[in-house]
């Protein structure tokens, strides 16, 4: 049997996630397989026979240097979530025909909360009808909300960004002798993960921000506003950092209060934004006090040039972890890391029952965040700092970043 394997990439991407890609793909090349396809735009992609052989595009080391160095999906990405099985068996049905086709005898996604889900489902359905292709999820998310590892690859590199910006907003806040509220509005639908982030500013040359509030306490606007009301009278720069997905104690999301929107995505979750500018705008209606909010956004998840070495190494390492665990005939299974030290930090690899983890959230611990809500415990800090040390700089040309691309490489047909 020939071993051809497939990879994709799924969901929002990472500083990182094509270091996970080229771990996949240098592993695979050294352990034998043949051809090793790529999914142009994830599963749904795939369906669609939207498939590149990535032999062809990374052809020598530098290409797999710049693949690591080189942020956002190489291959593209998708939103697209896979029926239940009972549902819908043609889509399955057409997935294992096309795999078939290719001789693949390992598929590999490198993803978040729904492409472990896809995992989950593609290695039940191969169980029903006896398909010997081995299903491997490699984890990935910004968001750190997965369920069984210590922490996910794109954690790091975006943590390590929240915590540059927000100490140099702190600087930012004091060049005038006038009173001033910056409101830093960070990504975090349910967990609070990146927000809690912004302590890591706080060092011996920065007092760092003054609150942080995370998606898993409720949030209380009047006290909010009586907490600011206090610092503004201490002091005269103040920087709050906020999860763009805190709710009130209803469950309402404060970016509700001022415009409600029910746009959703593919997978039925409500599009988030303007949460800090509701704050901001809140903080000078109430307290006639100059404010600004800053919405960090897609930088988060895009920002090369500030990458993690601790992050960049260990999401390769996930990546071949995965193919070795299928070709040793491991399916079902998503790569974890696990911290077996902290001081010195050692992280290792190992598998988990992909069931365990599809459509799961890993949440801060209630006891990393303060009694009141409003800021993190050392507990967290403690937790972050080893996953944002060194860095591993881009590779400039003409006093930019070189990045690896995949657009002028036809799909195969």
């Amino acid at each position: 049997m020939k071993k051809n394997v497939i990879v994709g990439q799924s969901g929002g991407p990472t500083a990182v996630i094509n270091a996970s890609l080229a771990g996949v793909y240098k592993t695979a090349k050294d352990m034998g397989a043949e051809t090793i396809y790529g999914m142009r735009y994830g599963i749904q992609g795939l369906l669609e026979k939207k498939i590149v052989n990535l032999g062809e595009k990374i052809r020598n080391d530098m290409d797999v240097e710049l693949l690591k160095r080189t942020p956002a999906s190489f291959l593209g990405s998708c939103r697209y979530k896979l029926p239940e099985i009972s549902a819908d068996k043609t889509i399955y049905e057409r997935i294992f025909e096309i795999l078939e086709e290719l001789e693949i005898t390992a598929f590999f996604y490198i993803g978040g909360n729904d492409s472990m889900d896809t995992i989950k489902k593609l290695s039940d359905y191969a169980q029903t009808v006896d398909s010997p292709i081995r299903f491997i999820g490699v984890p990935k998310t910004i968001d750190n909300d997965l369920e069984g590892t210590d922490h996910t690859p794109g954690y790091g590199s975006a943590a390590k960004y929240i915590a540059t910006v927000t100490k140099e907003l702190v600087r930012d806040g004091l060049i005038y002798e006038m009173q001033s509220v910056t409101v830093i509005e960070i990504m975090g639908r349910n967990a609070g993960w990146l927000t809690g982030a912004a302590v890591l500013a706080k060092s011996e040359d920065c007092e760092g921000p003054d609150l942080i509030y995370l998606p898993e306490v409720p949030f209380d606007v009047d006290a909010f506003l009586e907490k600011v009301k206090k610092l503004v009278v201490e002091k005269q720069s103040i920087v709050i950092a906020v999860s763009e997905g805190i709710k009130t104690a209803d469950g309402r999301y404060v970016c509700e209060l001022s415009a409600h929107s029910d746009k959703t995505d593919s997978f039925g979750h409500v599009q988030l934004s303007g949460t800090g500018k509701y704050l901001s705008d809140l903080i000078i209606e109430k307290l006639g006090c100059k404010s600004r909010a800053i919405e960090l956004s897609t930088l988060q998840r895009c920002a090369g040039h500030l990458t993690s070495r601790v992050d960049i190494t260990e999401a390769y390492q996930v990546g071949g972890t995965a193919v070795k665990a299928a070709f040793e005939g491991k399916t079902g299974q998503m790569v974890i890391l696990k911290r077996v030290s902290q001081d010195p930090y050692i992280c290792t690899t190992d598998l988990y029952d992909v069931h365990k983890v599809a459509n799961l959230e890993k949440k801060v611990p209630r006891s990393w965040i303060t009694e009141e809500g409003d800021y993190v415990t050392a507990e967290m800090k403690n937790y972050i700092e080893p996953l944002i040390q060194a860095e591993l700089t881009p590779i400039m040309i003409t006093g930019q970043p070189r990045h690896i691309i995949i657009d002028d490489l036809p799909d195969i047909k």
